[in-house]
């Protein structure tokens, strides 16, 4: 079982930055693949990044592509989203999420291959 604690989140102008954080219990955070979702009002869960068990293969939307980035500190335990150049469309849940994979160069797409949530952050960009 892991647990999964973000922060970072709350409320920034519109072409700030906001760093979030997602700390994994436990010490298998390295055979995790870890990825960020969020929620908008109104629509659906969806993909923001992921990011490989090596870190050294990420996946972004398209909507948050050269603003956002993705990292993961073994050490820590932690994945980070440093989101920059922030719009009023960005304002959502954040969810970390983790899964189990015996590859350490894959990452994954879909909400449904995550088996690990945590209970998301909120972030709310102002115009």
């Amino acid at each position: 079982q892991v647990q999964l604690l973000e922060s970072g989140g709350g409320l920034v102008q519109a072409g700030g930055s906001l760093r979030l954080s997602c700390t994994a219990s436990g010490r298998t955070f390295q055979t995790y693949v870890m990825a960020w979702f969020r929620r908008a009002p109104g629509k659906d869960r969806e993909l923001i990044a992921t990011i490989s068990r090596d870190g050294r293969y990420s996946f972004y939307a398209d909507s948050v592509k050269g603003r956002f980035t993705v990292s993961r500190d073994a050490a820590e335990n932690t994945v980070y989203l440093q989101m920059d150049v922030l719009r009023p469309e960005d304002t959502a849940v954040y969810f970390c999420a983790a899964t189990p994979s015996d590859w350490t160069h894959l990452y994954y797409y879909l909400e449904a291959e995550y088996e690990y949530w945590g209970q998301g952050t909120q972030v709310t960009v102002s115009s």
